[in-house]
C-alpha cells in the first residue's frame, strides 16, 4: 500500500507527516509473469468481448506500452470497462487514477464512488483507501470515526498500511486523543506486516525524534527494512544516519551511495548533504566542484526551500572556482537536472513484472498532496 508522502524528519528534528491517500493496487495487487509474447490482437478481442481478466491486462499493456504505444487515457478506459464489469481490483485502480487525474480528469466524487464499490466488495485495500477518504473528506464529508472503523478491519485482515494509519491518527491525535506510545505500537505492527512507511516511521523515532528514546541500532533495521522496498524517504534517512554513523555501514561508500539514490530520484534534501560532504571531505573526498554541482543541483530540485540552506555555499564556491568553471557546472547541473526532475516516493524494483497493475515508480504530485502519479519506465 503505498502513501503519497510522508515527509521525512531531516531539519527540524521533529516527526512532520501527514495522512495521506493510499495506492492500494499498487504493492499488493495480484501479479502474474510478465506480459511479454502476448498476442495483444487476441487481448483487445477479448477485451471487446467483455472479459474483465483481458480488459485489466489490456489497461496494463497500454500503461506500459508492452505491445502497444503507451496510453494512459486507453489505460484508464480500460480498468473502468473491467471495474464496471465488477472487478474490485479495477475498481480500486481508476479509483486512484480519479484520484491521481492519471488518463480522465481529476474527479474525486469518482473516485469515492469507485473506492466504496471495491471496498463494498471486501477488498481490504479499498477500505484503506476509503478510510483516507472519509479523514480528509475527498469527494465526500469527514467522518474520522468511520475511517478509524475502516483502518481497523483492514489491520485485522493483516494490511500493513492500514495499521500505520492507525499510527498517525494517535500520534496527531486525529479523531481519536492523541497517544503517541499507541502509535508507536501501530507503526510496530504496520512495520512486521510489511508495511515500507510504517518501518520509515519507526526507524525516524529511534534515530531523530526528540521526543523518543533512541537507538540506533533499531532505527538502522527499520529504515533498512523500509529503504529496501524502494521508499526514498528511508533511503534518504538511511543513507544520512550511516554517513553519521559509519560504524552501522556495511562500507565506507554505503552512505553516500544511497544519498545518491535518493538524490536521482529527486530528493533535494540529499543533494544538499552530498554536497556537504564533498565540501568538508566527510567519507569522500574534498571536492569543490562536486559540492557546487550538489548544491546546485538542490536549488534546481527544491527552489527557495533547498536555496535557503545553500546559498552561502553557492556563493563561496561560486567565488573560489570562478565564473568560468561555475557556467560548466551551471549546464551540467541544468542536464542533470532535466533528467531528474521528476520527485519520487517510491521506486519498485520489480515494477516491470507486474502484468495487472503496474508500476515502476510513484511520483509525488505537486498539486494535489492526496494524489500522485504512477509511472512506468522500462527497465532495462
Amino acid at each position: 500500500m503505498v502513501r503519497i508522502t510522508r515527509t521525512p524528519l531531516l531539519v527540524s528534528g521533529k516527526l512532520v507527516r501527514a495522512l495521506l491517500l493510499a495506492v492500494g493496487v499498487i504493492l499488493l495487487a495480484v501479479y502474474v509473469a510478465s506480459a511479454e509474447g502476448t498476442d495483444i490482437t487476441q487481448l483487445k478481442a477479448d477485451a471487446q468481448k467483455g472479459h474483465a481478466p483481458q480488459q485489466i491486462e489490456l489497461a496494463a499493456a497500454y500503461f506500459t506500452g508492452n505491445g502497444v504505444t503507451q496510453d494512459a487515457k486507453q489505460a484508464a478506459y480500460w480498468y473502468q470497462k473491467a471495474a464496471e464489469a465488477g472487478d474490485p481490483e479495477a475498481q480500486n485502480e481508476i479509483g486512484f487514477f480519479y484520484q491521481a487525474g492519471i488518463g480522465v480528469p481529476v474527479d474525486r466524487a469518482r473516485a469515492f464512488h469507485w473506492y466504496q464499490l471495491a471496498a463494498a466488495s471486501g477488498l481490504t485495500r479499498a477500505k484503506v483507501n476509503l478510510g483516507v477518504v472519509y479523514v480528509w473528506g475527498l469527494g465526500v464529508a469527514k467522518d474520522e470515526e468511520l475511517a478509524m472503523q475502516l483502518f481497523h478491519e483492514a489491520a485485522s485482515k493483516g494490511d500493513g498500511a492500514a495499521a500505520g494509519y492507525l499510527g498517525d491518527l494517535y500520534y496527531f491525535g486525529i479523531g481519536v486523543k492523541q497517544d503517541k506510545a499507541a502509535a508507536e505500537t501501530w507503526y510496530k505492527t504496520g512495520a512486521q506486516l510489511h508495511d515500507p512507511v510504517a518501518a520509515y516511521n519507526i526507524g525516524t523515532l529511534f534515530s531523530v525524534d526528540t521526543d523518543h528514546r533512541h537507538d540506533l541500532r533499531k532505527a538502522e533495521a527499520y529504515l533498512r527494512s523500509s529503504a529496501a522496498d524502494g521508499y526514498i524517504p528511508a533511503i534518504h534517512s538511511l543513507g544520512l544516519l550511516l554517513v553519521n554513523h559509519p560504524d552501522l555501514a556495511t562500507s565506507p561508500q554505503e552512505g553516500p551511495s544511497l544519498l545518491e539514490t535518493s538524490s536521482s530520484a529527486g530528493y533535494w534534501r540529499s543533494s544538499v548533504v552530498l554536497g556537504a560532504l564533498a565540501r568538508d571531505g566527510k567519507g569522500v573526498p574534498v571536492d569543490s566542484k562536486a559540492a557546487y554541482l550538489h548544491f546546485r543541483t538542490a536549488a534546481l530540485q527544491g527552489g527557495e526551500s533547498a536555496m535557503s540552506l545553500v546559498r552561502y555555499d553557492i556563493a563561496a564556491l561560486t567565488k573560489k572556482l570562478g565564473a568560468q568553471q561555475i557556467g560548466a557546472l551551471d549546464s551540467d547541473a541544468n542536464t542533470w537536472y532535466r533528467e531528474h526532475r521528476t520527485p519520487l516516493l517510491f521506486v519498485y524494483k520489480d515494477g516491470d513484472r507486474r502484468q495487472r497493475f503496474p508500476a515502476s515508480a510513484l511520483a509525488v504530485s505537486a498539486a494535489d498532496l492526496h494524489a500522485g502519479q504512477l509511472l512506468y519506465v522500462p527497465v532495462s
